[in-house]
């Protein structure tokens, strides 16, 4: 597949999503960076619905969805998240594995606009793959490509952001690779927004996550299950 050399936001021209050029120059880290541990054992829990999600979110999922990715953010100003993935048997939510996560540097919008380093609000289809590493086995389409990778100017610990990714349908043509840089409703209401791999702090818009984590959902998220992702802030999520 013919993929721009363009990643996360149109990588090497705008950097407007994901790691972004002003990501932590410095390249100062918590101790604990990178260390996010994989909370990838089955905790069954039959749920009529998904949890903390209000009937607007709620009613967004797909009647066909039988998979969810959940992002709880910790408030709407905040870059730190939980990701929780369910899957659906007959009419009961199961939820399966967990993993300490990051948004958007300044948290959560409503209305997210290009650079303004808050992950959207809302439920989006999960429909493609890629990385800059062999497919580990994904069900999704996945695309690898050396054109995804972080550029090396960006502070070292950034650099394998992009090993990874799932394209989060906001702002996207279906069906592409994930650094494809077409954006239907235009530039300025942002896009390339991604799950992808935890660097330990903030994105500009993505969400971030463990390579277990990763490495989970791209060998379980399958196109026959019509996958989505519900993401916000806890008190954006329950409106």
């Amino acid at each position: 597949m013919v993929v721009s050399a363009a990643a996360c936001g149109v990588l090497i021209t705008t950097l407007t999503s994901c790691g972004g050029q002003d990501a932590d120059k410095d390249g100062a880290r918590s101790a604990d960076a990178g260390k996010s541990k994989d909370k990838d054992k089955a905790q069954t829990v039959d749920l009529k619905r998904i949890p903390d999600v209000g009937d607007r979110l709620q009613s967004q999922i797909p009647a066909n969805s039988r998979q969810v990715v959940a992002v709880y953010g910790a408030g709407k100003d905040s870059a730190d998240s939980t990701v929780v993935f369910y899957t659906r048997t007959g009419t009961t939510w199961d939820k399966v594995a967990g993993w300490k996560a990051h948004n958007g540097k300044k948290g959560w919008a409503a209305d997210h606009h290009e650079d303004d380093k808050r992950s959207p609000v809302g439920v989006f289809s999960l429909t493609d793959a890629g990385g800059v590493l062999p497919d580990p086995g994904a069900l999704l389409p996945y695309t690898e490509s050396a054109s995804i990778q972080a550029p090396h100017y960006w502070a070292k610990s950034h650099w394998h952001d992009f090993d990874y990714v799932i394209a989060i349908d906001y702002n996207r043509v279906k069906g592409t690779a994930p650094n494809d840089p077409t954006r239907p409703e235009g530039q300025t209401k942002g896009g390339s927004i991604w799950l992808h791999m935890d660097h330990g702090s903030g994105t500009s818009a993505c969400v971030s996550l463990p390579k277990a984590g990763m490495e989970k959902l791209l060998r379980t998220l399958d196109p026959k299950q019509h996958p989505v992702i519900v993401m916000g802030d806890r008190a954006g999520l329950q409106t």
